[in-house]
C-alpha cells in the first residue's frame, strides 16, 4: 500500500464509519473498483483497517468525553449502591449501553472466522450494501412518530436516551449484530433500531455513536496487539500511522457534521446512495 492509498483509505474509513453507509463495505469495494492491488485477506491489510478503526473509536471517545465521564461516574455510583437511583441518569444510560453492546460482542466473538470470510467477497459485500440502502429507506418509512424535538443539546438528548427501556436498548443492540456482515452499516443498523423504538433522528444518532465506542474500541483492543505482534517485522508502520491519523481527523469532521445533519434530516438520501452504489458494483463484479 502506498502513502496515497493509505490517505485515501484513511479518509474513506473516517468518513464512512460514522455515516450509515458501511465503512467496511467501502473498504472492500474500493480496491476492486479502482483496480488497486490490495489483498483484503492479507493480515497486513487487516492490521491497517483495525488501526484506522482504533483511531475512529478514539475520536468517538474524545468527542463524547464529558458524556463518558458522567457515564463512568454514574455506573460507579450504581455499583456501590447496587441499584440505579431514579436521578442517576448517566448510570441508567451507562447500563443501557452495556445491554446494547452485549449482542454484537457475543456474536462477533463466537463467529469471528465466519464474518472474516465474508469480508473477502466483494460481490457479497456489494449486495449487502444495496440491502443496507433498503434498510435505511425502510427505517424512514417505518419509524415511530414522536413529538417534534427542539432541544438538541447533549444533556437534553442524554436525558431522553436514559428513558429507554432495557428491552428497547436490547433491540438496538440486536440490530447492531447485522453490522457484523460487511456491507451493512453499524451506524445505519443501530439508528434503524433506535428509530423503530421511537427515538428521534438526532437521539438515535447520538445513541449509535455512544454504542460505537465500546464495540469498536474493544474489537480494536483485542485484535490490534495480536495482529501487530504476529506480523511485527512486516508491518509498514509509517503507512499504518498515516492511515490512522487521517481516519481520525476525517471521523472527527464526519461525526460533528452528522450530529447537526440529523437534527433535521432523514436517512433516505443515504439509503438511495447505498442502493445505487451496491447494485452498480454488484452488476460490475458479476459481469467480469
Amino acid at each position: 500500500m502506498t502513502y496515497l492509498q493509505a490517505i485515501w483509505f484513511g479518509i474513506l474509513q473516517g468518513v464512512t464509519e460514522p455515516f450509515p453507509i458501511s465503512s467496511l463495505g467501502h473498504s472492500v469495494i474500493l480496491p476492486t473498483l479502482v483496480g488497486w492491488h490490495v489483498h483484503e485477506k492479507d493480515p497486513l491489510f487487516l492490521v491497517f483497517l483495525v488501526a484506522t478503526h482504533t483511531a475512529t473509536a478514539l475520536v468517538f471517545f474524545i468527542i463524547f468525553w464529558k458524556d463518558w465521564m458522567k457515564i463512568f461516574s454514574g455506573l460507579w455510583v450504581s455499583l456501590k449502591k447496587r441499584t440505579i437511583d431514579p436521578d442517576n441518569v448517566y448510570g441508567k444510560l451507562g447500563w443501557l449501553l452495556v445491554v446494547g453492546t452485549i449482542p454484537a460482542g457475543l456474536v462477533g466473538l463466537l463467529f469471528e472466522k465466519f464474518f472474516r470470510r465474508l469480508f473477502a467477497a466483494p460481490e457479497l459485500v456489494a449486495g449487502m450494501l444495496a440491502l443496507n440502502g433498503i434498510m435505511l429507506i425502510a427505517a424512514d418509512l417505518l419509524r415511530k412518530r414522536k413529538e417534534k424535538i427542539t432541544d438538541f443539546s447533549g444533556e437534553a438528548s442524554d436525558l431522553r436516551l436514559a428513558k429507554l427501556s432495557w428491552g428497547q436498548s436490547l433491540k438496538v443492540g440486536l440490530s447492531q449484530v447485522l453490522a457484523l456482515v460487511p456491507g451493512f452499516s453499524r451506524t445505519g443498523s443501530t439508528m434503524t433500531g433506535g428509530l423503530l423504538t421511537g427515538l428521534s433522528y438526532g437521539d438515535a444518532a447520538r445513541f449509535s455513536f455512544l454504542l460505537a465506542t465500546p464495540i469498536i474500541g474493544a474489537a480494536s483492543a483485542l485484535k490490534l496487539p495480536e495482529l501487530a505482534l504476529r506480523h511485527s517485522s512486516a508491518i509498514p508502520v509509517d503507512v499504518v500511522l498515516i492511515g490512522a491519523v487521517v481516519a481520525g481527523l476525517s471521523s472527527w469532521v464526519s461525526v460533528k457534521f452528522l450530529l447537526k445533519y440529523f437534527e433535521t434530516k432523514k436517512l433516505w438520501p443515504l439509503g438511495i446512495y447505498c442502493f445505487i452504489l451496491g447494485t452498480f458494483t454488484l452488476s460490475m463484479f458479476l459481469g467480469k
